[in-house]
C-alpha cells in the first residue's frame, strides 16, 4: 500500500496478470473486511483499477464491495497523470493543455501589448507558469525526447511573446539573454538535487528510493538516475 494523505494506492505486482490481480483482490478483500468493521462505505467510481504493463493481455477486474472497480488506460495520481506504459505521454499532454489555459488567461500581464516591464513578466513566468510543469519532473524527466520536446517548445513560444521578438531571433538566443534553461538543463538539475536528497536523507526508507542499478533492464528506457550527469 502507497498512502498519503486521503490518497491510498494498492499495488500488486507479478510477471503473470492473472497472479497479480488475485494478490489484488485478496487485499481488498482484507479491506474490505475492515471497512465493514469501521462502518465505512467506499465509493467505487471514485477508485479506479490499471495494469501497467507493455503486454496486450488485460488482468481480471478486481471487485470491491461486490462491485468491480472501473478500469482506466490513464490514472492521475498526486498530480501525475500515469498510463499504462509509463510513458508520460498522457502527464506531458495534460500540463501542456493547463499551462495553455493558464497563459491565455495571463495574456493581458505577458503579452505582446503588455506593459509591464520584461523583468516583471519573468517573475510571472518563474513563479506561476513554470512550476506547471516543473512538477514531478524528477520522475517524468524520463520520457521520450519528442514528448519533452512538446513543453520545450511551449516555452520557448511564450519567451518569444513575452519579449515581443522578431522572427529571426533564435530561440537560443532568447533563453541566454534571458537566462532560462532549457527544459533538458532543467531535468537533470532537479534530477541531481533529487537523487543527493534522497542519498544523504537519514530515513532509510528514503534512501530505498534510489532505484538498484544492479536490476536488469528488460526495456531501453530511461530511470530516473540516468537523468543525472
Amino acid at each position: 500500500m502507497a498512502t498519503f494523505a486521503d490518497d491510498t494506492a494498492i499495488l500488486a505486482l507479478d510477471q503473470n496478470p492473472i497472479a497479480a490481480s488475485k494478490k489484488l483482490q485478496n487485499h481488498l478483500n482484507i479491506l474490505q473486511h475492515w471497512l465493514n468493521k469501521w462502518k465505512i462505505k467506499v465509493n467505487n467510481d471514485k477508485s479506479v483499477h490499471i495494469n501497467f504493463t507493455t503486454r496486450t493481455t488485460e488482468s481480471p477486474q478486481p471487485m470491491l464491495n461486490g462491485e468491480f472497480i472501473p478500469r482506466k488506460n490513464e490514472v492521475k495520481y498526486l498530480g501525475l497523470h500515469l498510463d499504462q506504459k509509463l510513458t508520460w505521454k498522457a502527464h506531458i499532454k495534460a500540463k501542456k493543455l493547463q499551462l495553455n489555459i493558464k497563459t491565455n488567461k495571463m495574456n493581458w500581464l505577458i503579452g505582446k501589448k503588455s506593459k509591464l516591464s520584461l523583468d516583471n513578466k519573468l517573475i510571472i513566468y518563474k513563479v506561476i507558469l513554470k512550476p506547471i510543469w516543473t512538477y514531478g519532473i524528477e520522475l517524468w524527466g524520463c520520457a521520450k525526447p519528442t514528448n519533452i520536446k512538446i513543453l520545450q517548445n511551449y516555452q520557448s513560444k511564450t519567451l518569444r511573446i513575452m519579449t515581443n521578438a522578431p522572427w529571426y531571433v533564435s530561440n537560443q538566443t532568447l533563453h541566454e539573454d534571458l537566462k532560462i534553461p532549457y527544459i533538458k538543463e532543467v531535468i537533470h538539475s532537479q534530477a541531481a538535487k533529487y537523487r543527493n536528497r534522497n542519498t544523504n536523507h537519514k530515513n532509510k526508507l528514503i534512501n530505498q528510493l534510489i532505484s538498484d542499478q544492479t536490476v536488469p533492464r528488460r526495456l531501453k528506457r530511461q530511470w530516473p538516475e540516468d537523468l543525472v550527469k
